[in-house]
């Protein structure tokens, strides 16, 4: 017979666990003698240990921590668009105004309630098409018109100066017949030294012929013309403590130039030798030795003989030919010119003006290439020397008497206190001539064009218009400077 257990007794010891553990401690243990008994340590009978109670205290700290890092966030995008939105202010119609960074002027427009009135669509002849139908407003910025479609895109960083009004008219589309004026010139002033101050540029005329209306409208010159002018003037140094003067020879070399450099050497001066193309062709290693003894050399052209009466192809191809032959001969380039036997006038300048930094005569003519004896040679220089004067010398054919008188020269002009220059280095001392003159820097400014000439009764002389335009259309589309 089976041995049966009574609830009573478990329970009775139960109880009894139950009040020792109360007595002693605040936690209850419960030690059930049935295996059959739950064990009140597990839940719901599955064996699993009961989950620990939740550290409140950490959990705390991490939620603030969160809470700042997320209102850093909002803080820093919020600064972010901010900036990228600021305001900031420009004058607007003279006066001041506030707008969002890098509006575009029709955002402005918009944003301060402006109220423009849009031009008209204009015919050719002036005449109203359509009311309203032209620029919906007219903007400058800084002084400096702004299209319509530049404007729509144009943005504004503060502190600009923006002039809105009411729009321009415009005209209908329209064909153009132009007709180009072209530019005139003329030789202004008295000096040796020659040089362009005003570079020509076309004019223009036009007829316009309407897409829409169908008329047919001379709208006249619709730009002038600029007319070229040659100035002519002597160096007047700006140095108040020194007083120069340039030596130049023509003819150079020949079997006295080396006498010459060494003459210079020994007197620790520096002069110009203006040379033929052909010449230097000739002897090379002669020019390479006056640059390596600290002169200078210009060309004379190609042949040294007078270029009056060449036409505008072959002058422009001698001039070219004579300064190539001096960069090959001394490995840098050189663009000072004296014209031979003063035959560059008028119609060369015309020709050539974009190929020659300066025509370079002189104002002391020592007269040696009459041979009227060494002392005679020296005496017409001493006698008219002065600050900035150009004098010149014949470089071997006065049949040595230039090489005599040079020393009593030199000593002449450094015990008056001169200092010997080369030409360059002369015109560098004027202010008031053009810095591109001491670089010799060649090329017209983009947009200029080589002049014509007029003859005597006013009629423009086209001859040779056809052969200058040639020999000049890639030098008038180089890039240059402003004509000063």
């Amino acid at each position: 017979m089976p041995k049966l257990t009574t609830s009573y007794q478990t329970n009775q010891r139960l109880r009894r666990t139950v009040r020792k553990k109360r007595a002693g401690s605040q936690s209850v243990r419960l030690r059930p003698s049935d295996k059959n008994m739950p064990d009140l340590r597990h839940s719901q009978g599955f064996g699993k240990r009961a989950p620990k109670a939740p550290r409140r205290r950490r959990d705390s700290r991490l939620t603030y921590v969160f809470i700042a890092v997320g209102a850093a966030v909002v803080v820093f995008v919020a600064s972010i668009v901010w900036y990228l939105n600021r305001p900031v202010t420009i004058t607007l119609n003279d006066a001041e105004a506030s707008v969002r960074i890098n509006s575009t002027i029709e955002q402005v427009i918009s944003s301060q309630g402006l109220e423009l009135k849009p031009g008209d669509l204009l015919a050719v002849d002036d005449s109203v098409l359509e009311e309203d139908a032209g620029d919906p407003y007219a903007v400058t910025v800084d002084g400096k018109k702004i299209s319509v479609d530049d404007a729509a895109t144009l943005e504004l960083h503060g502190g600009e100066k923006v002039v809105v009004e009411d729009g321009d008219d415009t005209y209908e589309e329209h064909s153009v017949d132009a007709t180009s004026i072209e530019p005139q010139l003329t030789v202004e002033g008295d000096g040796p030294v020659q040089y362009v101050e005003t570079w020509g540029v076309p004019g223009r005329s036009e007829v316009w012929t309407g897409a829409v209306s169908g008329k047919t409208q001379d709208r006249g010159v619709v730009r002038e013309v600029q007319d070229c002018v040659v100035r002519c003037e002597s160096v007047i140094p700006d140095d108040e403590d020194n007083e120069y003067i340039a030596l130049t020879f023509n003819g150079s070399p020949s079997s006295e130039t080396e006498e010459i450099l060494a003459v210079l050497k020994e007197k620790g001066v520096t002069a110009t030798f203006f040379m033929a193309g052909e010449d230097v062709e000739a002897d090379e290693g002669a020019a390479k030795r006056i640059v390596d003894a600290g002169c200078e050399v210009g060309s004379m052209g190609l042949t040294g003989d007078g270029v009056s009466g060449l036409d505008n192809v072959t002058l422009r191809e001698q001039l070219e030919a004579g300064f190539d032959a001096l960069e090959t001969a001394t490995g840098s380039p050189s663009r000072l010119f004296r014209g031979p036997l003063e035959s560059f006038g008028d119609a060369q300048w015309a020709a050539a003006m974009d190929l020659v930094a300066c025509n370079v005569q002189w104002n002391i003519d020592s007269g040696d290439w009459l041979e009227p004896g060494a002392d005679t040679i020296a005496s017409n220089v001493l006698d008219y020397a002065s600050n900035g004067s150009i004098v010149l010398l014949t470089d071997g054919a006065t049949d040595g008497q230039m090489l005599e008188a040079l020393p009593m020269i030199i000593d002449g002009l450094l015990d008056d206190g001169y200092r010997l220059v080369t030409v360059t280095e002369l015109i560098a001392t004027d202010d008031d001539m053009p810095t591109r003159l001491a670089k010799a820097e060649v090329g017209m400014p983009r947009g200029a064009a080589l002049p014509t000439l007029q003859d005597s009764e006013g009629e423009t002389d086209d001859s040779d218009a056809a052969s200058s335009e040639d020999g000049a259309d890639a030098a008038s589309n180089e890039a240059g400077e402003a004509a000063e």
